[in-house]
């Protein structure tokens, strides 16, 4: 059995993938702003469950989650970068307040994480960092351009830290969700920017409207992704990158094929550059 430190344990993807992991036998380092709030969430209190207060953009309070968890189970074999919220606005809406909150958060938390993990990691020589970003981490949309920049940046770092790793023994994994029904859209997970700029109705309206129905409407089921997610643990060559459900798969495909098609349609330009 492994022993897991997840950040954002408390609700939404981060809380079905800290209970299936306990069911599993595992064991979990369970993160989230207030302890409490974890053990609301899970107030049977298993066994193999530590749940630790740490703020992801506090690396002190990361550092002294993990020396909780060493202290209490002896290692660390999965991180789950996991904590983050959302971010509803065109570009030009978005206030630098908001979007520095959210790469605070989104970004440098996950940075934060992994300072404070992958030194365990390292000693070991074994472990599987599973860094949570979005299919707008791949794929994103107006409204939501911010918020897929934010992502766009978690998928670049995990790149590179695949790379970085994996002479050390250490996979990592992207986990690209779609729509799935936890309290994501909610107002405790995600900020709406106002909609203060007219001339952005026709781009950005349809995204603010079609979220907004969305919620609690989402097509994928949290406790089947967090399957899904402790399964890929145990591949024997895990991805780089994991999409969970219909819609992920098809913003995929969608921008695979058009990045080719533009690339086939500009090649000629693009190789005429050289000396």
């Amino acid at each position: 059995m492994s022993t897991w430190f997840v950040t954002g344990a408390s609700r939404g993807l981060g809380a079905a993938i800290t209970r299936e992991a306990l069911e599993r036998g595992h064991k979990v380092i369970a993160t989230a702003r207030d302890a409490s709030a974890v053990l609301v969430a899970y107030p049977e209190q298993p066994e193999g469950l530590l749940a630790v207060g740490a703020d992801v953009t506090e690396e002190a309070q990361l550092a002294a989650a993990v020396e909780a968890g060493v202290a209490r189970f002896g290692g660390i074999d999965v991180v789950v970068a996991n904590a983050g919220h959302g971010l509803v606005g065109a570009v030009e809406e978005v206030s630098d307040a908001a979007a520095r909150a959210l790469f605070d958060v989104n970004v440098f938390g996950v940075l934060n994480t992994l300072r404070a993990t992958l030194p365990v990691l390292r000693a070991q020589r074994s472990g599987h960092v599973l860094t949570v970003s979005s299919v707008g981490g791949f794929a994103t949309a107006p409204a939501v351009g911010v918020y897929g920049a934010s992502k766009f940046a978690v998928e670049g770092i995990s790149e590179a830290l695949h790379g970085e790793l994996a002479p050390l023994g250490i996979r990592v994994t992207i986990v690209e969700p779609g729509g799935f029904r936890t309290d994501f859209l909610s107002g405790a997970s995600i900020r709406v920017e106002p909609a203060s700029i007219a001339d952005y109705a026709e781009g950005a309206g349809p995204v603010r409207e079609s979220m907004a129905y969305h919620d609690g409407r989402q097509a994928g089921d949290p406790v089947k992704a967090a399957r899904a997610v402790v399964d890929v643990t145990g591949a024997a060559e895990p991805p780089l990158r994991l999409q969970l459900g219909s819609d992920a798969v098809q913003r995929v495909e969608a921008k695979l094929d058009l990045v080719r098609s533009e690339l086939d349609a500009w090649r000629q330009v693009a190789l005429s550059t050289a000396f």
